[in-house]
C-alpha cells in the first residue's frame, strides 16, 4: 500500500488508539497558532497576529526551507495596488473588474473586492516598513504597465519585487520576535471531529519526527504547479502540500483545472536545463517588450491587435504555443522576447535581475532579443474557504497559493504578490479576534491525545522510511511531471484527460512499492512530494474532464468555446473513504461599483508605449 496517500485522519480519530508495540521517538511543541508555509502569506499573517496581540511564544511559522528562502523571492514583476501613483483615474474597484474580466467571472467577487479594497492600504503600510520600492521623480511609489489592466497599478522594486517583499516581511517578523522553524516538512494534518488538533512533520536536517499541537493552522504553502514538467518554480517547492494537507484533512479544493502558463519561460534547449522554464518576468513586457517569431514576425497583431504584448497571460502563452506548432519557432522550440528598443538605462535600471541573469549567460538583453516558450507558473485551484480564509474544518485556514477563489480562470499579474498581503492581513485579523475572545482553547474532553492522533501517521513515515522498494520516487515524480504536462497542459482533450488518468493509475501502482533512504536523505522528501502529488494530479485531470469547455487557462480542443453555462466552479471533496467526489458551485455577484466599473469596460492603452 501507499503508506502516506490514503492517511485519512478522519479515521483515525476512529480506530482504537492503542499504540503500536514500539513507536518512534519524536519531539513535541504546543502553540496557540501554527502557521505551515514561510512565504509573503505566511508571515504576513504571523506579522498580524502579533500587532493584534497575540503573544509571539504561542505563534510559530514553519518552512521547508531557510528562513527567508521561500518561493516569494521568485516573483519578480511587481505588486498590485490601486494607488493611482501614475493614473489617478484608477481605483479599487477598476482594480477588481480587471480581475475578475481575466478570471473570466468564475472568481469569487468578494475575495477579489477583498484583496483590492485592501491593497492601497497595504502597499503603504510595507512602504513605512522600508520596503525597497521604485519611485518617481517625486519619491512616490511607481507603478508599471502589466498584461490586462486597464491602469498603470503594479507597484515595484525594479524585477525584484518578491525578493524586497520577502526581506521586508523577514526584518518586521524578527523585529516582533515571531518564533521561526526552518526544514520542517509537514505531512499530515490531525483533525478530531472536523476540527484541526495540530499537525505532524520531519526535520530535514535531523530526521527527527515533530507533533505540533495547535489551537489553529494555517496552510500558506505555495501551489502545484512544480509537478509539470516545465515550470518556473525549484523542483522541491509548489509540489501541492498545501492542497493535499487540507483535502486529506477533510478540506474541500476548487478550480483545479486552471492552470497558468506564464508566456515566458527560458528556453532550456538554448540556455541550459537548468534554466529551463525560469520566468522571465512580465515586467520585460511592461516596459515594453515585444515578441517576434523566427521569420521576424510580431505575431501579436494577428492574436491582440489591441493589447499586442500585454494582453491577458492565457492569450499570450496561446499565441507563443501557436505560432511555435505552426513551425514559426525558433530552433530551440521558442520565441524571441525582445526589448532592445527601449533605452539601455531604462533596461537596467527597470529589470536589473534580468539584465543580470542573461549577462552570466553572455547575453545583453538591453540588446539581444532573448528565447522564451510558455512554463507552468501558477495553479488558480486550491482550498475553498471562507471570507476569513477558513476552510471546511475547524480551525484550519488556507492563504496564497493555497487558497481558490480570487484568481478564477486565469490570474491577473502583479495579484499573487497582493492576495498573499492582502489575506495575510485578513486571516491574522480573524485569527487574532478568535484567540482574544478566549473562546478557542482545545476541549479537554477530546476522545484522543494529540499523540494517540499522530500514532498511525508516524508509524507510516517511519515504515516509509527506508522501505527497500523497487521504485525511485524522483523518477516517479519525473513521470508525474510529464504527465500533467501532456495531459493537462495548455492544451487539453477529452481523450487526453482519460489517458491521463490511466496513466495516474500506473504511477500509484508504482509509488506501493519505493526505495526510500532515511528521513534524512532527499528521496525520503521526494516520497512525501509524490503522495501530495498523487492526489493534486487526480484532482486537476478530474476537474479538467467535468468542465467541458474552454474558459482562460483550461483549455479543450474538442470544446474550443466558452459554455455560459459552465460559468460555476468545479469543487473537489472528499466522499470519506478516500475517493474524490466532484459537483459545481454557482459564482457569486460583485457589488454595485464593481459592476459598474465592468460596465464602463476600461481598456489599457496599449501603444502609449510604442
Amino acid at each position: 500500500m501507499i503508506l502516506w496517500y490514503p492517511l485519512d485522519v478522519k479515521q483515525i480519530t476512529q480506530r482504537d488508539a492503542s499504540p503500536p508495540a514500539e513507536m518512534p521517538e519524536y519531539e513535541t511543541l504546543e502553540r496557540r497558532v501554527l502557521v505551515v508555509g514561510a512565504g509573503a502569506a505566511g508571515a504576513r499573517t504571523a506579522i498580524e497576529l502579533v500587532d493584534r496581540d497575540v503573544d509571539p511564544a504561542d505563534v510559530l511559522v514553519i518552512g521547508k526551507r531557510d528562513h527567508g528562502d521561500a518561493h516569494t523571492t521568485w516573483a519578480r514583476g511587481g505588486i498590485n495596488g490601486a494607488l493611482g501613483t501614475r493614473d489617478p483615474e484608477d481605483s479599487p474597484s477598476i482594480h477588481a473588474a480587471d480581475t475578475l474580466n481575466e478570471g473570466h467571472h468564475v472568481n469569487d467577487p468578494s475575495k477579489v473586492e477583498t484583496v483590492t479594497e485592501r491593497m492601497p492600504g497595504l502597499l503603504r503600510e510595507l512602504d513605512s516598513w522600508g520596503m525597497d520600492f521604485s519611485r518617481t521623480d517625486d519619491g512616490r511609489i511607481d507603478q508599471r504597465y502589466f498584461g490586462a489592466q486597464s491602469f498603470r497599478r503594479t507597484a515595484f522594486a525594479g524585477d525584484y519585487t518578491g525578493e524586497a517583499l520577502m526581506e521586508t516581511l523577514v526584518e518586521r517578523a524578527r523585529a516582533l520576535e515571531i518564533p521561526y522553524r526552518e526544514n520542517l516538512f509537514v505531512s499530515s494534518l490531525l483533525v478530531e471531529d472536523g476540527r484541526v488538533r495540530g499537525a505532524v512533520g520531519t526535520d530535514l536536517e535531523t530526521g527527527e519526527f515533530v507533533v505540533i499541537e495547535a489551537d489553529v493552522v494555517v496552510l500558506s504553502a505555495g501551489g502545484y504547479t512544480s509537478l509539470y514538467r516545465r515550470h518556473s518554480s525549484r523542483d522541491d517547492e509548489n509540489t501541492g502540500d498545501g492542497p493535499a494537507l487540507a483535502f486529506l484533512a477533510g478540506g474541500t479544493l476548487a478550480d483545479m483545472e486552471f492552470v497558468q502558463f506564464h508566456p515566458t519561460g527560458m528556453v532550456g534547449a538554448r540556455y541550459g536545463e537548468e534554466w529551463d522554464g525560469r520566468l522571465v518576468t512580465e515586467a520585460v513586457r511592461g516596459e515594453g517588450g515585444r515578441l517576434f517569431n523566427a521569420n521576424g514576425e510580431r505575431f501579436m497583431e494577428r492574436y491582440s491587435p489591441d493589447q499586442m504584448e500585454l494582453d491577458a497571460r492565457d492569450v499570450v502563452a496561446r499565441a507563443i504555443g501557436s505560432e511555435i506548432a505552426a513551425g514559426r519557432g525558433t530552433d530551440h522550440g521558442g520565441v524571441f522576447l525582445d526589448i532592445s528598443h527601449r533605452d539601455r538605462s531604462l533596461v537596467e535600471t527597470r529589470l536589473p535581475r534580468m539584465v543580470e541573469r542573461f549577462e552570466t549567460l553572455g547575453v545583453d538583453l538591453a540588446e539581444t532579443p532573448v528565447e522564451v516558450s510558455p512554463t507552468a507558473h501558477y495553479g488558480m485551484g486550491g482550498v475553498v474557504v471562507d471570507d476569513d480564509g477558513e476552510t471546511d474544518v475547524d480551525g484550519l485556514y488556507a492563504i496564497g497559493e493555497t487558497m481558490a477563489g480570487v484568481h478564477g480562470a486565469n490570474r491577473l499579474g502583479g495579484n499573487s504578490l497582493a492576495e498573499t498581503i492582502a489575506y495575510g492581513a485578513v486571516t491574522g485579523e480573524a485569527i487574532a479576534e478568535r484567540l482574544n475572545e478566549g473562546t478557542d482553547s482545545q476541549p479537554q474532553s477530546g476522545l484522543y491525545t494529540i499523540d494517540a492522533l499522530a500514532e498511525a501517521h508516524l508509524g507510516a513515515l517511519e515504515a516509509l522510511a527506508t522501505h527497500e522498494g523497487t521504485h525511485d520516487p524522483e523518477a516517479l515524480l519525473d513521470e508525474l511531471r510529464e504527465l500533467l504536462w501532456t495531459h493537462a497542459g495548455i492544451l487539453r482533450d477529452g481523450a487526453g484527460i482519460t489517458a491521463g488518468r490511466n496513466a495516474l493509475e500506473t504511477i500509484r501502482r508504482k509509488a506501493a512499492d519505493l526505495s526510500v533512504g532515511s528521513t534524512t536523505d532527499r528521496s525520503f522528501e521526494f516520497a512525501l512530494n509524490l503522495g501530495f502529488g498523487l492526489v493534486v494530479a487526480d484532482a486537476i485531470l478530474r476537474s479538467a474532464e467535468m468542465r467541458t469547455e474552454s474558459r482562460g487557462a483550461h483549455v479543450r480542443t474538442d470544446h474550443p468555446e466558452s459554455d455560459p453555462s459552465q460559468r460555476h466552479n468545479v469543487v473537489v471533496r472528499s466522499d470519506g473513504v478516500g475517493e474524490m467526489s466532484l459537483s459545481t458551485d454557482p459564482v457569486g455577484t460583485p457589488s454595485e461599483a464593481v459592476r459598474d466599473a465592468l460596465e464602463a469596460g476600461y481598456t489599457l492603452d496599449y501603444h502609449q508605449l510604442e
